[in-house]
C-alpha cells in the first residue's frame, strides 16, 4: 500500500523521483483503454513534456486541456484507464500531476497494477477527444479482470492543479514486476500527467554470458542513484531509449562558478579546472564492460570538455551506505581515463582504452568542468552468475 508524502517530508523521502519513468510515451508507454475522453484524451497522461495551458484554446467538445479529462459523469460508476508500461519493472513511486486542472481536477485517485504474460490485443487508436469506450471495448477490457489487480495506491485525495500543490506524490512498496496499470479517477474529472518512477526488470537468465548488451540501459534495468547537479536535465535521460531528441532529453548541468578566469589546457588539450560534475548508475546486471559510448548529440556550445569513468562492485548494504553519504565511496577504480570530448558527437571507447577487465555493478561518469551529455551506453557481458540486481534501500 502506498503512503502519501506530506510536503514537510518530501525532500527526505522522495528518492524515487530520480528513477526512470517506466510509462512515458518516449519509452513506449501507451494508454490502451479509457472509459471516457470527452474533453482531453488519456494518452496525454504519458507525454514527456510538462503540461501547458492555453487560455484561448477550445475544441468542439469544450476547453482544450493538456491532460486526460472526462465529461461530468451522469451515470453510475467512475472513470478509469489501462496503461501499458513501456518498460516493465518494479515501481517505487508515482507523481499524479494535476497541473492547470483547478476547477475540474479529479478529487480522488487510486492505482492498481498487473503483470500480464502477453499484451492485450485491443487498443484505442487515434484522437479520442469527444469519445467514450464502446460496448465491445468494455467487453474486451473486462476480460483482464483489472478491478481485482493489487492496489499500489489506495483511494487518495488529489490536490487541484495550482503550481504549489499540483504534484501528488505517492511512495510505493510493491516488490513485484508490473507490466500494466489501472488508473482510477473518482468519479470523473481531469489529471494532467502520470509519472511512474521505477526500475526496469529483465530476465537475465535468457542472456548468454558471451552476448554483448547495454548493461546500463533503462530497458535492461539500469538506474541513476545519485548526481552532483541536474540544473537543465536529469542524468537518467542518458540511459533512455534511442538517440536523444534534443538537449532536454539529456543530462545538462549548470555552469560551474569555480571556473578559472582564464582557461588553460594540458599537453592532451584537456582543460585544467578545479571542479567537475558526476552521475552514478547501478547496472541492470553486473558484468564486464567492453565498450563505452558517450554521445554529446545536440550539445554544440555546451558540451563537457572532457570525461572520465570509474567503476566498482557494491553489495546492497554498501550501496545503501553510499546513497546516505552522497557517494563518498573508496571503492571506485578507474574504468576510463580522462578523454577529450567534441560537440554533437558520438564518442566510442574500446577494450584497449579501458582499465578494468572484471565484472562491476556500479559506474560513475565524471565530466569537467560542466555541460551536457545526451546518451551513455556501456556495452558488455553479464557476469557468469547472472546475478540479480540488488534491491534499493529507499
Amino acid at each position: 500500500m502506498a503512503k502519501r508524502t506530506t510536503l514537510g517530508q518530501e525532500a527526505a523521502q522522495l528518492d524515487f523521483l530520480q528513477f526512470n519513468d517506466l510509462a512515458c510515451e518516449m519509452v513506449g508507454g501507451k494508454v490502451i483503454f479509457a472509459t471516457d475522453e470527452w474533453f482531453a484524451p488519456a494518452k496525454n497522461l504519458l507525454k514527456r513534456e510538462t503540461p501547458q495551458f492555453i487560455s484561448t484554446a477550445f475544441t468542439e467538445f469544450g476547453k482544450w486541456m493538456d491532460g486526460w479529462e472526462t465529461r461530468r459523469k451522469r451515470i453510475p460508476g467512475h472513470d478509469w484507464c489501462i496503461i501499458q508500461l513501456g518498460v516493465p519493472g518494479r515501481i517505487y513511486g508515482f507523481d499524479v500531476d494535476t497541473s492547470f486542472f483547478t476547477g475540474n481536477h479529479s478529487p480522488y485517485v487510486s492505482i492498481q497494477a498487473g503483470c500480464l504474460d502477453h499484451h492485450p490485443s485491443f487498443t484505442q487508436e487515434g484522437d479520442r477527444t469527444g469519445m467514450a469506450a464502446s460496448d465491445s471495448q468494455m467487453a474486451a477490457v473486462t476480460k483482464l479482470g483489472s478491478e481485482a489487480w493489487p492496489e499500489l495506491v489506495g483511494v487518495s485525495v488529489l490536490q487541484p492543479g495550482f503550481s504549489d500543490r499540483c504534484h501528488n506524490y505517492f511512495k510505493v512498496d510493491f516488490n513485484r514486476r508490473v507490466t500494466h496499470l489501472r488508473l482510477n479517477m473518482y468519479p470523473d474529472g481531469g489529471i494532467a500527467r502520470l509519472r511512474v518512477y521505477g526500475v526496469g526488470q529483465r530476465d537475465w537468465s535468457s542472456v548468454h554470458t558471451n552476448q554483448s548488451v547495454d548493461l546500463v540501459a533503462m530497458t535492461n534495468g539500469g538506474v541513476c542513484l545519485g548526481y552532483s547537479d541536474a540544473h537543465f536535465g536529469h542524468p537518467r535521460n542518458m540511459i533512455g531509449v534511442g538517440r536523444a531528441a534534443n538537449m532536454a532529453d539529456g543530462w545538462e548541468t549548470a555552469r560551474r562558478l569555480d571556473r578559472p578566469r582564464k582557461l588553460e589546457v594540458d599537453q592532451r588539450g584537456i582543460l585544467q579546472v578545479p571542479g567537475c560534475e558526476w552521475a552514478v548508475f547501478r547496472l541492470g546486471c553486473p558484468g564486464m564492460i567492453c565498450n563505452i559510448e558517450v554521445d554529446t548529440n545536440h550539445f554544440k556550445g555546451n558540451f563537457p570538455d572532457s570525461c572520465r569513468m570509474e567503476a566498482c562492485t557494491l553489495s546492497p548494504e554498501e550501496e545503501a551506505h553510499c546513497i546516505r553519504t552522497t557517494w563518498n565511496c573508496s571503492k571506485w577504480e578507474v574504468l576510463l581515463p580522462p578523454k577529450k570530448l567534441r560537440p554533437h558527437h558520438q564518442h566510442y571507447y574500446g577494450e584497449e582504452e579501458l582499465k578494468l577487465s572484471c565484472p562491476v555493478s556500479h559506474i560513475r561518469l565524471i565530466i569537467a568542468p560542466d555541460g551536457g551529455v545526451s546518451r551513455l551506453r556501456l556495452w558488455g557481458r553479464p557476469s557468469p552468475a547472472n546475478q540479480k540486481r540488488p534491491s534499493s534501500k529507499l
